[in-house]
Protein backbone atom coordinates (compact mmCIF):
# COMPACT_ATOMS: atom_id res chain seq x y z
CA UNK A 1 0.00 0.00 0.00
CA UNK A 2 1.28 3.45 -0.86
CA UNK A 3 2.35 5.76 1.91
CA UNK A 4 1.09 9.38 2.00
CA UNK A 5 2.73 11.53 -0.64
CA UNK A 6 6.24 11.91 0.73
CA UNK A 7 7.56 14.30 -1.89
CA UNK A 8 5.06 17.13 -1.77
CA UNK A 9 7.41 19.93 -0.94
CA UNK A 10 10.01 19.15 -3.57
CA UNK A 11 8.06 17.07 -6.10
CA UNK A 12 8.84 13.81 -7.75
CA UNK A 13 11.44 12.34 -10.01
CA UNK A 14 11.31 11.14 -13.57
CA UNK A 15 13.95 8.69 -14.66
CA UNK A 16 14.62 5.50 -16.61
CA UNK A 17 17.06 2.62 -16.77
CA UNK A 18 17.56 2.54 -20.49
CA UNK A 19 21.01 3.79 -21.51
CA UNK A 20 19.98 5.28 -24.83
CA UNK A 21 16.31 6.03 -25.33
CA UNK A 22 15.20 6.60 -28.88
CA UNK A 23 12.18 8.82 -28.53
CA UNK A 24 9.45 7.84 -30.95
CA UNK A 25 6.30 9.51 -32.10
CA UNK A 26 3.32 9.16 -29.77
CA UNK A 27 -0.02 8.34 -31.28
CA UNK A 28 -1.92 11.02 -29.40
CA UNK A 29 -1.63 14.75 -28.84
CA UNK A 30 -3.59 17.79 -29.81
CA UNK A 31 -6.61 16.75 -31.83
CA UNK A 32 -5.93 17.16 -35.53
CA UNK A 33 -2.23 17.92 -35.06
CA UNK A 34 0.30 16.27 -37.34
CA UNK A 35 2.78 14.34 -35.21
CA UNK A 36 6.44 14.21 -36.26
CA UNK A 37 9.55 12.31 -35.24
CA UNK A 38 10.38 13.44 -31.71
CA UNK A 39 13.81 14.77 -30.85
CA UNK A 40 16.09 12.66 -28.65
CA UNK A 41 16.74 13.67 -25.08
CA UNK A 42 19.89 15.61 -24.30
CA UNK A 43 22.90 13.85 -22.74
CA UNK A 44 22.47 15.66 -19.41
CA UNK A 45 18.90 14.35 -19.08
CA UNK A 46 19.95 10.84 -20.12
CA UNK A 47 22.72 10.91 -17.53
CA UNK A 48 20.11 11.49 -14.83
CA UNK A 49 17.87 8.78 -16.23
CA UNK A 50 20.70 6.22 -16.21
CA UNK A 51 21.34 6.41 -12.47
CA UNK A 52 21.28 3.08 -10.58
CA UNK A 53 18.03 4.00 -8.81
CA UNK A 54 16.20 3.51 -12.11
CA UNK A 55 17.70 0.21 -13.18
CA UNK A 56 14.36 -1.60 -13.14
CA UNK A 57 12.08 1.40 -13.65
CA UNK A 58 9.63 2.12 -16.47
CA UNK A 59 9.45 5.56 -18.04
CA UNK A 60 6.74 7.64 -19.57
CA UNK A 61 7.17 11.04 -21.16
CA UNK A 62 5.13 13.23 -23.44
CA UNK A 63 5.92 16.86 -24.26
CA UNK A 64 3.87 18.81 -26.79
CA UNK A 65 4.03 22.33 -28.19
CA UNK A 66 0.58 23.51 -27.12
CA UNK A 67 0.29 26.01 -29.97
CA UNK A 68 1.25 23.81 -32.91
CA UNK A 69 0.56 20.34 -31.55
CA UNK A 70 4.13 19.32 -32.37
CA UNK A 71 5.28 16.36 -30.30
CA UNK A 72 8.65 17.23 -28.82
CA UNK A 73 9.35 14.07 -26.79
CA UNK A 74 7.32 10.89 -26.51
CA UNK A 75 7.86 7.66 -24.61
CA UNK A 76 4.95 5.26 -23.98
CA UNK A 77 2.36 8.06 -24.17
CA UNK A 78 -0.61 5.67 -24.12
CA UNK A 79 0.65 3.29 -21.43
CA UNK A 80 -0.89 3.35 -17.96
CA UNK A 81 1.30 4.69 -15.17
CA UNK A 82 0.68 4.96 -11.43
CA UNK A 83 0.04 8.70 -11.12
CA UNK A 84 0.40 9.55 -7.45
CA UNK A 85 -0.97 13.01 -6.90
CA UNK A 86 -0.87 13.99 -10.55
CA UNK A 87 -4.27 12.25 -10.52
CA UNK A 88 -5.42 15.55 -9.01
CA UNK A 89 -5.04 17.12 -12.47
CA UNK A 90 -7.90 14.85 -13.47
CA UNK A 91 -10.11 15.14 -10.39
CA UNK A 92 -9.66 18.87 -9.80
CA UNK A 93 -10.16 19.65 -13.49
CA UNK A 94 -13.39 17.65 -13.43
CA UNK A 95 -14.67 19.35 -10.28
CA UNK A 96 -13.72 22.79 -11.60
CA UNK A 97 -15.50 22.05 -14.88
CA UNK A 98 -18.58 20.74 -13.04
CA UNK A 99 -18.96 23.54 -10.49
CA UNK A 100 -17.32 26.43 -12.34
CA UNK A 101 -14.31 28.37 -11.13
CA UNK A 102 -16.47 31.13 -9.64
CA UNK A 103 -18.75 28.81 -7.68
CA UNK A 104 -19.12 29.71 -4.00
CA UNK A 105 -20.39 27.50 -1.19
CA UNK A 106 -23.10 29.10 0.95
CA UNK A 107 -23.53 27.36 4.30
CA UNK A 108 -26.74 28.56 5.97
CA UNK A 109 -27.85 28.52 9.59
CA UNK A 110 -31.60 27.95 9.86
CA UNK A 111 -33.74 28.76 12.91
CA UNK A 112 -36.06 25.80 13.38
CA UNK A 113 -38.90 26.33 15.87
CA UNK A 114 -40.78 29.32 17.16
CA UNK A 115 -39.13 32.69 17.46
CA UNK A 116 -40.34 35.46 19.73
CA UNK A 117 -38.21 38.55 19.38
CA UNK A 118 -34.70 37.71 20.51
CA UNK A 119 -35.59 34.24 21.75
CA UNK A 120 -35.76 31.07 19.66
CA UNK A 121 -37.72 28.19 21.17
CA UNK A 122 -36.17 25.51 19.02
CA UNK A 123 -32.83 24.82 17.37
CA UNK A 124 -30.26 26.35 15.09
CA UNK A 125 -29.28 24.01 12.26
CA UNK A 126 -26.12 24.40 10.17
CA UNK A 127 -26.83 22.95 6.72
CA UNK A 128 -23.38 21.75 5.72
CA UNK A 129 -22.49 22.33 2.05
CA UNK A 130 -19.06 20.76 1.61
CA UNK A 131 -17.09 23.99 2.11
CA UNK A 132 -13.45 22.88 2.27
CA UNK A 133 -12.12 25.52 4.67
CA UNK A 134 -15.11 27.35 6.25
CA UNK A 135 -13.08 30.55 6.38
CA UNK A 136 -10.14 28.96 8.17
CA UNK A 137 -7.64 29.95 5.45
CA UNK A 138 -9.30 32.99 3.90
CA UNK A 139 -7.10 36.08 3.68
CA UNK A 140 -8.51 39.63 3.74
CA UNK A 141 -8.38 39.80 -0.06
CA UNK A 142 -10.56 36.69 -0.37
CA UNK A 143 -7.78 34.34 -1.48
CA UNK A 144 -7.06 31.06 0.29
CA UNK A 145 -3.79 30.84 2.19
CA UNK A 146 -1.30 27.96 2.13
CA UNK A 147 2.27 27.13 3.12
CA UNK A 148 4.77 25.05 1.11
CA UNK A 149 4.36 22.06 3.43
CA UNK A 150 0.76 21.93 4.58
CA UNK A 151 -0.26 21.07 8.14
CA UNK A 152 -2.14 18.03 6.80
CA UNK A 153 1.30 16.46 6.19
CA UNK A 154 2.75 17.35 9.60
CA UNK A 155 2.94 13.74 10.80
CA UNK A 156 4.66 12.59 7.60
CA UNK A 157 7.01 15.38 6.51
CA UNK A 158 9.43 17.62 8.40
CA UNK A 159 8.91 21.35 8.10
CA UNK A 160 5.11 21.53 7.97
CA UNK A 161 3.82 24.94 9.08
CA UNK A 162 0.53 26.67 9.81
CA UNK A 163 -1.18 29.50 8.02
CA UNK A 164 -1.91 32.42 10.39
CA UNK A 165 -5.67 32.55 9.84
CA UNK A 166 -8.08 31.49 12.59
CA UNK A 167 -9.46 28.03 11.73
CA UNK A 168 -12.75 28.99 13.43
CA UNK A 169 -13.20 32.18 11.40
CA UNK A 170 -16.22 30.94 9.47
CA UNK A 171 -18.04 29.76 12.59
CA UNK A 172 -17.25 33.05 14.32
CA UNK A 173 -18.74 34.93 11.39
CA UNK A 174 -21.84 32.73 11.49
CA UNK A 175 -22.25 33.41 15.21
CA UNK A 176 -21.93 37.15 14.70
CA UNK A 177 -24.56 37.01 11.97
CA UNK A 178 -26.92 35.11 14.28
CA UNK A 179 -26.48 37.83 16.87
CA UNK A 180 -26.97 40.52 14.22
CA UNK A 181 -30.28 38.87 13.29
CA UNK A 182 -31.53 39.82 16.75
CA UNK A 183 -31.29 36.46 18.47
CA UNK A 184 -29.73 36.37 21.92
CA UNK A 185 -31.17 33.15 23.34
CA UNK A 186 -31.74 29.68 21.91
CA UNK A 187 -33.98 27.60 24.17
CA UNK A 188 -32.97 24.40 22.50
CA UNK A 189 -29.94 23.05 20.69
CA UNK A 190 -27.57 23.41 17.75
CA UNK A 191 -27.39 20.68 15.13
CA UNK A 192 -25.35 19.95 12.02
CA UNK A 193 -27.26 18.77 8.95
CA UNK A 194 -24.73 16.57 7.20
CA UNK A 195 -27.07 14.87 4.75
CA UNK A 196 -25.37 16.47 1.75
CA UNK A 197 -23.45 13.32 0.92
CA UNK A 198 -22.25 9.97 2.25
CA UNK A 199 -18.68 8.93 1.54
CA UNK A 200 -17.29 5.43 0.96
CA UNK A 201 -14.12 3.60 2.09
CA UNK A 202 -12.21 4.28 -1.14
CA UNK A 203 -11.93 7.97 -0.26
CA UNK A 204 -9.12 8.30 2.27
CA UNK A 205 -8.96 10.85 3.85
CA UNK A 206 -12.73 10.77 4.12
CA UNK A 207 -14.61 13.93 3.10
CA UNK A 208 -17.39 15.19 5.35
CA UNK A 209 -20.06 17.80 4.58
CA UNK A 210 -18.77 19.99 7.44
CA UNK A 211 -15.00 20.46 7.57
CA UNK A 212 -13.28 22.61 10.20
CA UNK A 213 -9.47 22.94 10.01
CA UNK A 214 -9.28 19.92 7.69
CA UNK A 215 -10.81 17.89 10.57
CA UNK A 216 -7.51 18.16 12.45
CA UNK A 217 -6.17 19.48 15.75
CA UNK A 218 -2.86 21.32 15.27
CA UNK A 219 -0.20 20.67 17.93
CA UNK A 220 2.86 22.95 17.89
CA UNK A 221 5.86 22.14 20.10
CA UNK A 222 8.52 24.78 20.73
CA UNK A 223 11.87 24.07 22.38
CA UNK A 224 12.82 25.75 25.66
CA UNK A 225 15.97 25.08 27.75
CA UNK A 226 17.66 21.66 27.66
CA UNK A 227 16.28 19.48 30.42
CA UNK A 228 13.03 21.44 30.65
CA UNK A 229 9.55 20.66 29.29
CA UNK A 230 8.91 21.97 25.80
CA UNK A 231 6.25 24.58 25.20
CA UNK A 232 2.98 23.43 23.60
CA UNK A 233 0.32 25.41 21.77
CA UNK A 234 -2.67 23.92 19.98
CA UNK A 235 -5.64 24.90 17.88
CA UNK A 236 -8.54 25.07 17.44
CA UNK A 237 -9.30 24.89 21.14
CA UNK A 238 -12.79 23.41 21.32
CA UNK A 239 -14.37 21.45 24.20
CA UNK A 240 -14.10 18.64 25.16
CA UNK A 241 -10.71 18.31 23.43
CA UNK A 242 -7.80 18.26 25.86
CA UNK A 243 -4.09 18.10 25.09
CA UNK A 244 -1.18 17.21 27.34
CA UNK A 245 2.52 17.02 26.56
CA UNK A 246 5.50 15.33 28.16
CA UNK A 247 7.90 16.41 25.40
CA UNK A 248 11.29 17.37 26.82
CA UNK A 249 13.84 19.80 25.38
CA UNK A 250 17.24 18.20 24.80
CA UNK A 251 20.58 19.69 23.88
CA UNK A 252 21.12 21.39 20.54
CA UNK A 253 21.77 18.84 17.84
CA UNK A 254 19.88 16.17 19.76
CA UNK A 255 16.91 14.19 18.45
CA UNK A 256 13.58 15.78 17.65
CA UNK A 257 11.15 12.88 17.85
CA UNK A 258 7.57 13.66 18.87
CA UNK A 259 4.80 11.06 18.96
CA UNK A 260 1.08 11.75 19.17
CA UNK A 261 -1.53 9.43 20.68
CA UNK A 262 -5.23 9.99 21.21
CA UNK A 263 -8.16 8.37 22.95
CA UNK A 264 -10.55 6.35 20.75
CA UNK A 265 -12.91 9.34 20.41
CA UNK A 266 -9.98 11.66 19.67
CA UNK A 267 -10.76 14.12 22.47
CA UNK A 268 -7.80 13.33 24.75
CA UNK A 269 -4.49 13.89 22.96
CA UNK A 270 -1.01 13.23 24.33
CA UNK A 271 2.39 14.21 22.97
CA UNK A 272 5.62 12.56 24.06
CA UNK A 273 9.26 12.55 23.01
CA UNK A 274 12.00 15.10 22.62
CA UNK A 275 12.81 18.31 20.73
CA UNK A 276 16.29 19.71 20.22
CA UNK A 277 16.99 23.12 21.73
CA UNK A 278 17.99 24.47 18.33
CA UNK A 279 15.05 22.93 16.44
CA UNK A 280 12.36 24.97 14.76
CA UNK A 281 8.88 24.70 16.27
CA UNK A 282 7.62 21.25 15.33
CA UNK A 283 4.06 20.64 14.18
CA UNK A 284 2.00 17.50 14.65
CA UNK A 285 -1.71 16.89 14.05
CA UNK A 286 -4.40 14.66 15.52
CA UNK A 287 -7.63 13.81 13.69
CA UNK A 288 -11.08 14.97 14.73
CA UNK A 289 -13.02 11.71 14.89
CA UNK A 290 -16.52 13.24 14.85
CA UNK A 291 -16.55 16.40 12.70
CA UNK A 292 -20.26 17.05 13.25
CA UNK A 293 -20.02 16.94 17.06
CA UNK A 294 -16.86 19.05 16.87
CA UNK A 295 -18.52 21.63 14.64
CA UNK A 296 -21.62 21.77 16.82
CA UNK A 297 -19.60 22.48 19.97
CA UNK A 298 -17.39 24.97 18.17
CA UNK A 299 -20.45 26.92 16.98
CA UNK A 300 -22.09 26.91 20.42
CA UNK A 301 -18.86 28.34 21.84
CA UNK A 302 -18.69 30.91 19.04
CA UNK A 303 -22.30 31.90 19.74
CA UNK A 304 -21.44 32.45 23.38
CA UNK A 305 -18.55 34.72 22.38
CA UNK A 306 -20.97 36.66 20.16
CA UNK A 307 -23.54 37.09 22.95
CA UNK A 308 -25.98 34.28 22.08
CA UNK A 309 -26.75 31.69 24.74
CA UNK A 310 -27.82 28.12 23.99
CA UNK A 311 -29.49 26.13 26.74
CA UNK A 312 -28.32 22.71 25.53
CA UNK A 313 -25.00 21.41 26.88
CA UNK A 314 -22.19 22.48 24.52
CA UNK A 315 -20.55 19.06 24.34
CA UNK A 316 -21.98 15.76 23.26
CA UNK A 317 -23.08 14.06 20.05
CA UNK A 318 -24.62 15.96 17.18
CA UNK A 319 -28.42 15.82 17.65
CA UNK A 320 -29.13 14.82 14.07
CA UNK A 321 -32.69 13.89 15.03
CA UNK A 322 -33.48 17.60 15.31
CA UNK A 323 -32.77 18.14 11.59
CA UNK A 324 -36.08 18.72 9.81
CA UNK A 325 -37.14 17.03 6.58
CA UNK A 326 -37.50 20.45 4.97
CA UNK A 327 -36.49 24.01 5.73
CA UNK A 328 -39.64 25.48 4.22
CA UNK A 329 -41.02 28.10 6.59
CA UNK A 330 -37.83 28.35 8.63
CA UNK A 331 -35.77 31.51 8.99
CA UNK A 332 -32.21 31.81 7.72
CA UNK A 333 -30.37 33.69 10.45
CA UNK A 334 -26.83 33.35 9.08
CA UNK A 335 -24.89 32.10 6.08
CA UNK A 336 -21.17 31.74 5.51
CA UNK A 337 -20.12 32.33 1.89
CA UNK A 338 -16.86 30.77 0.75
CA UNK A 339 -14.18 32.04 -1.62
CA UNK A 340 -14.60 30.94 -5.25
CA UNK A 341 -13.89 27.29 -6.09
CA UNK A 342 -10.87 28.30 -8.17
CA UNK A 343 -9.21 29.33 -4.89
CA UNK A 344 -9.91 25.90 -3.43
CA UNK A 345 -8.57 24.25 -6.58
CA UNK A 346 -5.42 26.35 -6.17
CA UNK A 347 -5.04 25.14 -2.58
CA UNK A 348 -5.54 21.50 -3.61
CA UNK A 349 -3.03 21.72 -6.45
CA UNK A 350 -0.43 23.92 -4.76
CA UNK A 351 -0.03 21.77 -1.62
CA UNK A 352 -1.48 18.45 -2.86
CA UNK A 353 -4.43 18.68 -0.48
CA UNK A 354 -5.74 15.12 -0.37
CA UNK A 355 -8.96 15.80 1.54
CA UNK A 356 -9.90 18.56 -0.88
CA UNK A 357 -9.26 16.36 -3.90
CA UNK A 358 -11.45 13.58 -2.50
CA UNK A 359 -14.11 16.12 -1.54
CA UNK A 360 -14.38 17.04 -5.21
CA UNK A 361 -15.68 13.56 -6.02
CA UNK A 362 -18.51 14.05 -3.52
CA UNK A 363 -19.28 17.54 -4.79
CA UNK A 364 -19.64 16.22 -8.33
CA UNK A 365 -22.09 13.61 -7.05
CA UNK A 366 -24.14 16.34 -5.35
CA UNK A 367 -24.10 18.42 -8.53
CA UNK A 368 -25.59 15.42 -10.33
CA UNK A 369 -28.37 15.10 -7.75
CA UNK A 370 -26.89 12.23 -5.75
CA UNK A 371 -25.99 11.93 -2.06
CA UNK A 372 -23.57 9.02 -2.67
CA UNK A 373 -19.98 10.10 -3.29
CA UNK A 374 -19.22 7.18 -5.59
CA UNK A 375 -21.63 8.68 -8.11
CA UNK A 376 -19.20 11.58 -8.51
CA UNK A 377 -16.89 9.56 -10.74
CA UNK A 378 -19.42 10.04 -13.51
CA UNK A 379 -18.46 13.71 -13.32
CA UNK A 380 -14.90 12.80 -14.32
CA UNK A 381 -16.16 10.78 -17.25
CA UNK A 382 -18.50 13.60 -18.31
CA UNK A 383 -15.73 16.18 -18.15
CA UNK A 384 -13.35 14.07 -20.23
CA UNK A 385 -16.03 13.25 -22.78
CA UNK A 386 -17.12 16.87 -23.14
CA UNK A 387 -13.46 17.88 -23.52
CA UNK A 388 -13.08 15.37 -26.35
CA UNK A 389 -10.80 13.11 -24.31
CA UNK A 390 -11.07 9.32 -24.20
CA UNK A 391 -12.08 8.48 -20.59
CA UNK A 392 -10.62 4.97 -20.84
CA UNK A 393 -7.17 6.55 -20.52
CA UNK A 394 -7.97 7.11 -16.82
CA UNK A 395 -8.60 4.65 -13.99
CA UNK A 396 -9.44 6.18 -10.59
CA UNK A 397 -11.10 5.14 -7.36
CA UNK A 398 -10.37 8.36 -5.49
CA UNK A 399 -9.59 12.00 -6.20
CA UNK A 400 -6.13 12.20 -4.63
CA UNK A 401 -4.21 9.50 -6.49
CA UNK A 402 -3.65 7.19 -3.54
CA UNK A 403 -5.73 4.14 -4.45
CA UNK A 404 -3.98 1.02 -5.81
CA UNK A 405 -6.18 1.01 -8.92
CA UNK A 406 -5.34 4.59 -9.96
CA UNK A 407 -3.74 4.90 -13.39
CA UNK A 408 -3.35 7.57 -16.07
CA UNK A 409 -1.58 7.81 -19.40
CA UNK A 410 0.87 10.61 -20.24
CA UNK A 411 -1.39 11.36 -23.18
CA UNK A 412 -4.53 12.02 -21.14
CA UNK A 413 -2.69 14.37 -18.79
CA UNK A 414 -1.40 16.39 -21.74
CA UNK A 415 -4.87 16.52 -23.25
CA UNK A 416 -6.33 17.85 -20.00
CA UNK A 417 -3.62 20.50 -19.81
CA UNK A 418 -4.27 21.41 -23.45
CA UNK A 419 -8.02 21.63 -22.81
CA UNK A 420 -7.57 24.36 -20.21
CA UNK A 421 -5.51 26.45 -22.60
CA UNK A 422 -8.56 26.76 -24.82
CA UNK A 423 -10.79 28.15 -22.06
CA UNK A 424 -11.17 31.56 -20.40
CA UNK A 425 -9.74 29.92 -17.26
CA UNK A 426 -6.37 29.15 -18.92
CA UNK A 427 -4.24 31.52 -16.87
CA UNK A 428 -6.10 30.90 -13.61
CA UNK A 429 -5.70 27.13 -14.00
CA UNK A 430 -2.00 27.30 -14.92
CA UNK A 431 -1.21 29.65 -12.03
CA UNK A 432 -3.03 27.31 -9.64
CA UNK A 433 -0.24 24.78 -10.18
CA UNK A 434 2.97 24.79 -8.10
CA UNK A 435 5.75 26.86 -9.66
CA UNK A 436 9.25 25.39 -9.79
CA UNK A 437 11.44 26.99 -7.13
CA UNK A 438 8.71 29.46 -6.16
CA UNK A 439 5.72 28.05 -4.28
CA UNK A 440 3.61 25.09 -3.23
CA UNK A 441 4.99 21.59 -3.61
CA UNK A 442 7.79 22.94 -5.82
CA UNK A 443 8.87 25.77 -3.49
CA UNK A 444 12.03 23.98 -2.36
CA UNK A 445 12.90 22.47 -5.73
CA UNK A 446 15.96 24.70 -6.09
CA UNK A 447 17.14 24.55 -2.48
CA UNK A 448 20.88 23.95 -2.26
CA UNK A 449 21.38 23.98 -6.03
CA UNK A 450 24.02 26.35 -7.49
CA UNK A 451 21.85 26.67 -10.59
CA UNK A 452 18.15 25.98 -10.99
CA UNK A 453 17.08 25.32 -14.57
CA UNK A 454 13.49 26.37 -15.16
CA UNK A 455 13.03 28.32 -11.95
CA UNK A 456 9.77 30.27 -12.17
CA UNK A 457 9.12 28.88 -15.65
CA UNK A 458 7.61 25.46 -14.90
CA UNK A 459 4.04 25.16 -13.59
CA UNK A 460 3.42 21.55 -12.63
CA UNK A 461 1.70 19.12 -10.28
CA UNK A 462 3.98 16.49 -8.70
CA UNK A 463 3.00 13.06 -7.45
CA UNK A 464 4.62 10.33 -5.35
CA UNK A 465 3.81 6.80 -4.28
CA UNK A 466 6.45 5.40 -1.91
CA UNK A 467 6.52 2.36 0.36
CA UNK A 468 8.85 -0.01 2.18
CA UNK A 469 10.50 -2.81 0.24
CA UNK A 470 10.78 -5.27 3.15
CA UNK A 471 12.72 -7.83 1.10
CA UNK A 472 15.61 -5.47 0.43
CA UNK A 473 15.05 -3.08 3.34
CA UNK A 474 14.85 -0.02 1.14
CA UNK A 475 12.20 2.32 -0.26
CA UNK A 476 10.22 1.25 -3.29
CA UNK A 477 9.26 4.27 -5.35
CA UNK A 478 6.09 3.01 -6.98
CA UNK A 479 5.65 6.27 -8.83
CA UNK A 480 7.24 9.66 -9.27
CA UNK A 481 5.36 11.92 -11.66
CA UNK A 482 5.15 15.54 -12.77
CA UNK A 483 2.73 17.14 -15.19
CA UNK A 484 2.09 20.69 -16.28
CA UNK A 485 3.39 23.51 -18.46
CA UNK A 486 6.83 24.67 -19.62
CA UNK A 487 7.48 28.28 -20.59
CA UNK A 488 8.81 27.93 -24.16
CA UNK A 489 9.38 31.67 -24.60
CA UNK A 490 7.75 34.17 -26.95
CA UNK A 491 4.37 33.57 -25.31
CA UNK A 492 4.45 29.83 -26.05
CA UNK A 493 3.76 26.95 -23.68
CA UNK A 494 4.55 23.26 -23.87
CA UNK A 495 2.41 20.74 -22.01
CA UNK A 496 4.31 17.83 -20.51
CA UNK A 497 3.87 14.74 -18.39
CA UNK A 498 6.75 12.73 -16.92
CA UNK A 499 6.38 9.46 -15.05
CA UNK A 500 8.61 6.78 -13.66
CA UNK A 501 7.25 3.62 -12.03
CA UNK A 502 9.45 1.19 -10.16
CA UNK A 503 12.48 3.14 -8.95
CA UNK A 504 14.29 2.18 -5.74
CA UNK A 505 16.20 4.15 -3.11
CA UNK A 506 17.97 3.23 0.11
CA UNK A 507 16.30 5.71 2.46
CA UNK A 508 14.38 8.96 2.68
CA UNK A 509 17.51 11.01 1.93
CA UNK A 510 18.16 9.23 -1.34
CA UNK A 511 14.46 9.39 -2.10
CA UNK A 512 14.76 13.16 -2.16
CA UNK A 513 17.65 12.72 -4.57
CA UNK A 514 15.07 11.14 -6.87
CA UNK A 515 12.84 14.13 -6.25
CA UNK A 516 15.63 16.50 -7.18
CA UNK A 517 16.38 14.51 -10.32
CA UNK A 518 12.91 15.22 -11.61
CA UNK A 519 13.15 18.88 -10.72
CA UNK A 520 16.27 19.13 -12.81
CA UNK A 521 14.83 17.17 -15.74
CA UNK A 522 11.77 19.42 -15.85
CA UNK A 523 13.99 22.49 -15.71
CA UNK A 524 16.23 21.20 -18.49
CA UNK A 525 13.20 20.45 -20.66
CA UNK A 526 12.04 24.02 -20.09
CA UNK A 527 15.40 25.49 -21.06
CA UNK A 528 15.51 23.38 -24.20
CA UNK A 529 11.93 24.37 -25.07
CA UNK A 530 12.81 28.05 -24.68
CA UNK A 531 15.89 27.61 -26.88
CA UNK A 532 13.96 26.10 -29.76
CA UNK A 533 13.40 28.37 -32.76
Amino acid sequence: MATPELARRAVAAVVTATAAIAMTVGTAGVAGAAPRQADGLSPDILAIMNKPAYEHAQWGLLEIDDTTGEIIHSQYPNQFFIPGSTAKLVSVSSTWHTLGGDHRFTTPVQAVGNRSGSVLDGSLVVVAQGDLTMGGRTKPDGSVDFTPIDHTYANDLPGATLTPENPLAGLNEMAQQVRASGLTEVHGDVAIDSRLFTSFPGLDPTPTPLIINDNLIDLLTTATTPGQPAQLSWRPQVAPYQVESTVQTVAAGGPTDIAVTASPDGTHISLSGTIAADAQPTLRVSPVQDPDAFGRTALIEALARAGVTVTAPPTGPNPSGLVPDSYDGTERVAAYVSPVYAQYARLILKVSHNLGANLGICLMAVAAGSHQCEDGFAGIRNFLTQAGIDPTKVQLLDGRGGNPVDRVTPDVENEILHYWQGTPEATRFREALPILGVDGSLAFACAGCPTCPGKGKVWAKPGSVVGLDAVNQRLAVGAETLGGYLDAGHGRLHTFYLAVNGASTQDITTFFDVVNDLNRIAGLLQEQAEARP
